[in-house]
């Protein structure tokens, strides 16, 4: 697949994200039925609906992309429709209102809080527990891929190579804890009425627009020093994480399949930003010194499932480096990959 060597704007980066790969384009023209995201209003879901739309497109197939959200912002919901997709405006904490949603086969869950936990912890639980169960009960006859977090798993040693999916869960902090009990009612549904479940623990999504690469780049071009105390990660582009997620529709089992989204390599936060600060020609000033455990999930199994990411990581920081310089917007939206105790 062909990537472009500098991407200019958020309509090309939007389109370069949803691109659908072949394996994706065979899967639709044998998977069973429509496809509902739901929860669709956060910063992956209007790419990963158009990846789906795209992919039924290209496969000359019949089948509708529903994308569910309360829908607060209108120009979203537009901006949906015209990709494509059929949106339905519905709060899924009402279960009242979940029980009016048609009943389609394929579902992927992308609901969920992470940031202002530390400030209002009930609505964090509600969302990331209840939300579950009300989708759960519903669509007790669909296959379920539902978003999780690598951040169940807790710190790790640095060498460790990184959490694999049979490292027992150790959330720390209560969004961890409300994460794991997002999996853990999912996991009940799944057991209790037959409903075939992956479960996909993402860490960390990449957008020019936000994530890892683009708020270190933006230190360094500010001249800010970059804090290396959180001394490495995983990273995987949005686009390859869209794509995982939607391939593991084929994945889903009972008892639940849990899977690991992310990049293959453990990234040093020092090497990043040292290739980040020569790609923008700027010194990078470090602060802090790099501890022996942090967040780190193994991807061995998305890689045998579905070979490894089309976008390396050397793209990603030519890509972001570009946009930065260029003054590329932010969606503000920080990952805080640095955070340490847990609490967002």
């Amino acid at each position: 697949m062909h990537f472009p060597a500098v991407i200019t704007s958020e309509e090309q980066l939007d389109d370069v994200m949803s691109q659908p790969p072949p394996e994706l384009i065979e899967l639709m023209k044998k998977l069973d039925g429509d496809i509902m995201i739901l929860g669709i209003g956060g910063k992956m879901g209007s790419t990963l609906g158009q990846e789906a739309v795209r992919a039924v497109q290209a496969a000359g197939v019949k089948k509708t992309v529903y994308g569910v959200s309360r829908f607060s912002d209108a120009a979203t919901r537009e901006k949906l429709e015209k990709l494509g997709l059929k949106t339905i405006a519905c709060d899924l904490l009402e279960r009242d209102a979940i029980a009016k949603l048609p009943l389609i086969p394929n579902i992927v869950f992308m609901a969920g809080r992470k940031f202002g936990t530390s400030d209002s912890e009930a609505l964090t639980w509600a969302m990331n527990t209840v939300v579950p169960s009300n989708v759960g009960h519903h669509f007790q006859k669909s296959r379920i891929v539902a978003f999780s977090s690598g951040n169940v798993y807790g710190d790790v040693h640095v060498y460790s190579g990184g959490a694999t999916e049979e490292v027992p869960p150790n959330p720390d902090g209560e969004y961890a804890q409300s994460v794991l009990g997002r999996e853990r009612v999912f996991a009940y549904y799944c057991q209790k009425n037959n409903t075939p479940t992956a479960l996909i623990r993402l860490n960390y999504a990449i957008d020019l627009r936000y994530g890892v690469l683009y708020e270190i780049a933006k230190q360094i071009n500010a001249g800010e020093p970059v804090d290396v105390t959180t001394g490495h990660v995983n990273v995987i582009w949005q686009g390859d994480a869209n794509t995982q997620a939607l391939l593991a529709l084929q994945h889903c089992t009972v008892p639940a399949n849990i899977i690991n989204c992310t990049g293959p390599e453990t990234l040093s936060i020092r090497y990043a930003a040292t290739e980040l600060g020569r790609l923008l020609q700027k010194k990078v000033v470090f602060k802090g010194a790099e501890g022996e455990r942090v967040l780190l999930n193994n991807a061995s199994k998305a890689a045998r499932l579905y070979g490894y990411p089309r976008v390396s990581m050397r793209q990603m920081f030519e890509w972001t480096a570009e946009w930065v310089k260029a003054g590329g917007r932010s969606l503000n939206k920080p990952t805080h990959f640095e955070v340490r105790d847990g609490k967002f």
